[in-house]
Order: structure tokens, then C-alpha cells, then sequence
């Protein structure tokens, strides 16, 4: 194979090849040798060039996730709220015997409000209420055989 030199592009080239990127598919490409790619990139600090735009891509990709879901979020929360709305302006025109779907719909719409603003829902709050009870329970049972003698275990469990 003749030796050519790499045009300027190379890098360009390479980087844009994404997950089949290596010296090789580059040299083949241009009819060069794969040391001579490998001398280039090196000189040229390409494995640098790569991992910066990378990042910069990464960055790029989080930071539209993040509008995406704020976007996402305040769309949520502005059907909630015109739930609600129409939640409330039903209980005011019927009676609150007749007005449950009502109370339905603005209790769903407020806890679902709750849940996107980052507020404790009630499902939340008792889990860790049982979260609480599990390990007091756990921590506080003795089990047997665990220093005491047998006779101070059946009086602790005795006790009402």
C-alpha cells in the first residue's frame, strides 16, 4: 500500500464514525497506514478531542432531558390545576351529597400536584410510617438464646 498522508479532515472523519470508529476503518478509508493514522491522532491529540466533545454532547443531552421534563412537569401541572378548577366549580352548582366525583377529582389533581412538586403524598408518608414500625419491631424483639437466660425472655415476653 502506498503511503499517502492524512488530509485535514481525518479527524472529522473519524469522530463521525461513531461506534465503528478505529484507526483501522479510518486508514482503510484513506489508503494509509494504520501507524500513520495512529501518529496523527497522537500528535493531534485526538483520543482528548473525542472525550471533550463527548462530554459536551452528554451535557447538551442532560440539560434538554431537563427542560424536557420541567416542560413535561408544568404541563402536568397545568392540567391538574384546571382540574381542580373544574373540580370546584362542580362542588359550588351541586350539592355535596351529589358532588363526590367532585371531591374525587380534586383529591386525585391535588395529590397528583403534590407528587410533581416533590411533596410527601400520603402513600409516601405511610410507607415510612412502615418503614418505622418494621425496624422498631425488629429491632426491639429478642431472640432467644441471645445471652440471657430463658427464664428473663418468658417474663419480657409475659408482660403485656
Amino acid at each position: 500500500m502506498a503511503e499517502r498522508k492524512l488530509p485535514p479532515d481525518a479527524f472529522e472523519f473519524y469522530f463521525g464514525l461513531g461506534i465503528e470508529r478505529s484507526y483501522k476503518a479510518l486508514a482503510d478509508h484513506y489508503g494509509c497506514s494504520k501507524t500513520a493514522v495512529s501518529k496523527a491522532a497522537r500528535r493531534e491529540n485526538w483520543q482528548a478531542k473525542i472525550t471533550e466533545r463527548e462530554k459536551k454532547a452528554h451535557e447538551a443531552n442532560q440539560e434538554k432531558a431537563l427542560e424536557t421534563l420541567q416542560d413535561l412537569n408544568a404541563r402536568h401541572l397545568k392540567m391538574l390545576r384546571a382540574i381542580q378548577g373544574k373540580a370546584l366549580e362542580g362542588l359550588r352548582s351541586v350539592p355535596l351529597s351529589t358532588g363526590m366525583d367532585c371531591v374525587r377529582a380534586l383529591e386525585l389533581s391535588i395529590k397528583q400536584e403534590r407528587l410533581i412538586l416533590g411533596e410527601p403524598t400520603d402513600r409516601t408518608v405511610t410507607d415510612i410510617g412502615a418503614v418505622i414500625r418494621r425496624e422498631h419491631e425488629r429491632w426491639l424483639i429478642r431472640e432467644p438464646g441471645d445471652g440471657e437466660d430463658e427464664r428473663e425472655d418468658r417474663q419480657v415476653h409475659a408482660l403485656p
